[in-house]
């Protein structure tokens, strides 16, 4: 499925570097406590880094951030991005999230960068950050390998319980209710094998998109997202059986690494998925439907 270009808004990073005192940078020796106090800020506000950044969090708690914290964020944050923005010779509009499942996602132009990070890379080391740019900012995918390291060594700093924003899945729509399509395809083509929730997802702002992402499955909760884009009457149901199947196939299926890259969809998931009895139907369906699908 296409990518699902990233729904926060983004500020433009504009400003001067910023020097890297132990004030603004904590020495790797405090990168642990700074990380806790980070992962505990992200949880409890969202917190606006000057004019330039957005930290993206969810409103869980009624604790707020001190000031020192929050000019620990901004100078971390800001720090980033510069260094990134010096090294592209691109301004990069920078979101530091505390997301569970992806770490890592951007839209690249000729004229700037979006990028969304998790916290853990406010305490990168110097290759990786290099390695952010080289595969966000040039397209290096054999970058993409240093930063699939960080990030499995990164594990303990990846919040695993969900916030309460995140625990509603329901699975019942308008035209199309999930559940039922994922039991009947799970009866009939995995043997009751998978085992994972499902439900719809949340509709995105309004916007013009270039691009949709249709499903997502989520390897630590077992939970299967499909854009509610195609909760309407226009979608036939085969094409939402489709994608559903599709995002049980990854449970099967896991991503893995090949040839210095990720690879979300290996020879034997894409083998798998023609066994869809409308496959090629399905793939027509969507290509002459994108933009009906694009308007929401």
């Amino acid at each position: 499925m296409s990518s699902l270009p990233p729904q926060q808004q983004f500020h433009l990073f504009p400003r001067p570097p910023v020097r890297e005192t132990p004030a603004s940078l904590p020495a790797r020796s405090r990168a642990a406590e700074s990380s806790n106090r980070l992962a505990t800020a992200l949880r409890e506000e969202e917190v606006p880094l000057a004019d330039n950044f957005h930290l993206e969090a969810s409103r869980d708690t009624d604790a707020h951030l001190s000031v020192a914290t929050r000019e620990e964020l901004w100078a971390r944050a800001e720090a980033l991005a510069f260094r990134l923005s010096a090294d592209l010779r691109l301004p990069v509009r920078l979101a530091v999230t505390d997301n569970r499942s992806t770490m890592v996602s951007f839209r690249r132009s000729a004229n700037v960068l979006q990028l969304r990070l998790h916290h853990m890379f406010l305490d990168a080391p110097e290759q990786v950050v290099r390695a952010v740019a080289d595969y966000a900012g040039r397209g290096n995918r054999v970058a993409g390998g240093v930063l699939d390291d960080y990030i499995r060594g990164q594990q303990p700093r990846i919040r695993q319980e969900r916030h309460a924003a995140e625990a509603d899945l329901e699975p019942r729509g308008r035209y199309f209710d999930l559940q039922a399509l994922f039991d009947s395809l799970n009866h009939t083509y995995f043997q009751g094998g998978i085992q994972a929730r499902i439900g719809w997802g949340r509709m995105p702002p309004r916007r013009r998109r270039k691009s949709i992402r249709l499903g997502v499955y989520d390897h630590q909760t077992r939970e299967i997202r499909i854009h509610p884009a195609l909760d309407r009457l226009e979608v036939p149901t085969y094409f939402v059986e489709f994608i559903v199947f599709h995002e049980m196939l990854h449970q099967l299926f896991p991503s893995s690494n090949g040839h210095g890259r990720r690879v979300h969809h290996p020879r034997a998931f894409r083998d798998r998925e023609k066994a869809f009895p409308l496959y090629g139907a399905a793939l027509r369906w969507e290509r002459e439907n994108l933009n009906l699908l694009l308007r929401g």
